[in-house]
């Protein structure tokens, strides 16, 4: 196991066991038996995200996966918000001795902070963005209206109700051309059997295509389970190819970096004609001097989330030269998005949900 997920682990459980003291000293008037049930409580729901884990392709039903997913994955907020508010709390009470209830105003905060984000990442954003490619021709005045979008996670977080407000978002927008950039699957394909989700990703509907790039959820899953799957609906599935559309553009799709073995950037533009507009999807943004150095018109990516919820952006602006966002590298436009849905815990704190809207003349 890496060494940064033992630190993490070690982090989460100490994190939790001082949670659990504050919390014990809280109810120290309280009865023992009450004291008991708020400990076996405790301590199962900090536990539930290593059984989601380890049971996430069992053949229960999807609502008990669903259900440890949701409250496992939720407990990683509630001891990050927990964590921090306590400390607040332990400092102000070295300058005011006569402070007290300190676990009960971080628990209220902690759910008033968790409901508010919750309620964010429901409705995602729809971001439009108009660009010019100088090398893109087309008999129609009308722009051409490409969606793309990242991050969708599908499994026991996203399920297939968020799937059909994600596929009505989409189709609402009458798209030319659909971009998935990595992570339609979140840890494996069984729920998304279950839950018969190529039925809606089959509704996805865009008269250019829809085309896809693997991300490491797609490798984490199986690679070999989710091209399978990935088979079975309307989604052509690019990995170290190119596609040329009628209009001209071509579509590069990278495999993710989680293959060592994936072609270089430069290999890939040995298949294209420099002289038509060419769109780069890749999952993770590394190297972004690579993509104006290859003369790239337009690349789209995610991965990062964002960081998903304060303070974790502030890490990611630190990890990724492009974290977030539209930025122009030389004559190379590149965007990178938070995602349509996200990873774990269902929150947006501080980061949005989102669809994008290219309109490319």
């Amino acid at each position: 196991m890496p060494l940064i997920f033992i630190i993490i682990i070690c982090a989460y459980f100490a994190g939790n066991a001082y949670i659990f003291i504050r919390g014990i000293q809280a109810i120290a008037l309280l009865p023992i038996g009450f004291k008991i049930i708020f400990a076996v409580l405790f301590w199962i729901c900090v536990n539930l995200i290593l059984i989601g884990f380890a049971t996430q392709n069992n053949k229960w039903s999807y609502t008990i996966g669903h259900t440890i997913h949701e409250i496992g994955t939720s407990w990683l907020m509630v001891t990050l918000y927990m964590v921090m508010l306590l400390l607040c709390c332990d400092i102000m009470k070295l300058f005011f001795p006569s402070f007290r209830f300190g676990f009960v105003i971080s628990s209220i905060l902690t759910i008033i902070i968790l409901s508010i984000g919750y309620l964010h990442y429901r409705n995602p954003n729809t971001r439009i963005f108009n660009l010019h490619i100088d090398k893109f021709t087309t008999n129609s005045q009308k722009p051409l209206k490409i969606i793309a979008i990242s991050d969708i996670h599908l499994g026991y977080g996203t399920g297939k109700s968020f799937l059909k407000k994600y596929v009505r978002m989409i189709n609402s927008q009458n798209p030319d051309l659909i971009l998935i950039g990595g992570d339609l699957v979140d840890g494996t394909v069984v729920p998304l059997y279950k839950e018969n989700m190529k039925e809606e990703l089959n509704q996805l509907n865009a008269p250019l295509g829809i085309y896809m790039v693997p991300g490491n959820h797609e490798y984490y899953s199986g690679i070999q389970k989710c091209i399978e799957y990935i088979k079975q609906t309307k989604i052509q599935l690019l990995m170290d190819s190119v596609v040329t559309l009628p209009n001209g553009i071509q579509i590069i799709g990278r495999d993710d970096r989680s293959n060592p073995k994936r072609k270089n950037l430069k290999q890939l533009m040995i298949q294209t004609d420099a002289s038509k507009p060419t769109i780069l999807i890749d999952h993770q943004p590394y190297k972004l001097a690579e993509t104006e150095e290859a003369g790239i018109d337009l690349q789209f990516s995610g991965h990062t989330h964002e960081g998903q919820a304060w303070p974790l952006n502030m890490i990611t602006k630190k990890i990724f030269e492009q974290s977030y966002g539209y930025r122009k590298w030389g004559k190379s436009q590149i965007y990178v998005s938070s995602g349509i849905s996200l990873w774990g815990p269902p929150f947006r704190i501080g980061t949005d949900s989102e669809m994008i809207v290219f309109l490319i003349k």
